[in-house]
């Protein structure tokens, strides 16, 4: 994967992860709120350590 497909990946991640957060924020479930917003950070975190690996120009593994 080249640099700018791991950085539109990371954006990808982060933008559905806003998205799951706001469907957080109208869900009336309390568990399904909980559990869109646990899924939202995980997207959140996943788009950080593309980012960290985009930074530096390769891929570790």
């Amino acid at each position: 994967m080249s640099a700018g497909e791991s950085h539109g990946r990371s954006r990808q991640l982060r933008e559905k992860a806003q998205e799951l957060s706001k469907a957080a924020e109208r869900s009336t479930d309390p568990e399904e709120r909980r559990r869109l917003q646990e899924k939202a950070r995980r997207l959140r975190d996943q788009s950080e350590q593309e980012g960290k690996i985009d930074d530096r120009g390769m891929d570790p593994m």
